[in-house]
């Protein structure tokens, strides 16, 4: 007779030999190798993260920083009496029908940070700055008679003001120092004009401001930007941020 079919495995496998054991460690070991490759592989991967970011954080640190602006090349010639920017923004002034360009939060007679508002021009101090403003790109013009206020009496001028609309600030100050100490300061012009000055907001106009100094740039609080002889400064509202002009003022000023 022929074989069975279960005879002919038993044949195959060599006999009657039980069928192999397996081994009950084997999924353990496998299970084990596993976690050993994912443990490799997450120190691999934390590792790279690290790299990475100290790259990134080293790129940043030693990048070139983007230049400012560089100011017009060829000089310009102020002229006084000649207006300079876009009238936007600031009420016009006009002495002769009593619109003074002072707002009702500046200087009406009364003493601004201890700075007086006297019937003539005091001469212990005399210098001149340039103020430009920029707001996205677009210059706007600085008014005419900042620091005169129209009283009963006939009038008042304060150490510092502007005859016209040229940007030029007039300190004619009865001493060399502020009152309360230390220089003058564009902050203390802008509280004579009622206008208010800080790193967002000129005026009316707010937003992010960029200030430079003699054509460079100036990063503290531009209140505190003092106020000397042919000092020129220039702020900028917004974007874009264009060149600062590079002003000559007029000889004699």
């Amino acid at each position: 007779m022929g074989q069975s079919r279960a005879e002919r495995r038993r044949s195959a496998r060599g006999g009657n030999a039980p069928p192999p054991k397996r081994d009950p460690m084997v999924p353990i070991y496998i299970g084990f190798g596993v976690l050993i490759v994912l443990v490799f592989a997450g120190f691999g991967i934390a590792n790279w993260i690290q790299n990475h970011a100290r790259a990134q954080a080293y790129a940043f640190a030693t990048s070139t920083p983007t230049p400012a602006p560089k100011p017009t090349k060829k000089p310009i010639q102020l002229e006084p009496l000649k207006p300079v920017g876009k009238v936007m923004g600031f009420p016009k002034s006009d002495l002769q029908h009593g619109k003074p360009a002072d707002t009702k939060a500046g200087g009406l007679g009364q003493d601004v940070d201890g700075i007086p508002c006297q019937t003539a021009e005091a001469a212990q101090l005399h210098v001149h700055s340039e103020l430009s403003l920029f707001v996205h790109g677009t210059q706007v013009q600085i008014p005419a008679f900042i620091g005169m206020a129209p009283t009963a009496a006939g009038g008042c001028l304060y150490w510092l003001h502007t005859h016209d609309a040229s940007g030029i600030i007039h300190v004619e100050a009865g001493s060399p120092s502020a009152p309360n100490g230390g220089p003058y300061t564009l902050g203390m012009f802008f509280d004579i004009w009622g206008e208010p000055l800080s790193s967002n907001q000129v005026g009316p106009f707010t937003g992010p401001v960029t200030a430079y100094v003699n054509l460079q740039p100036y990063d503290g609080d531009p209140r505190n930007i003092p106020l000397r002889s042919h000092q020129l400064i220039t702020l900028e509202v917004g974007k874009p941020v264009v060149p600062p002009p590079n002003y000559l003022v007029p000889v004699g000023d």
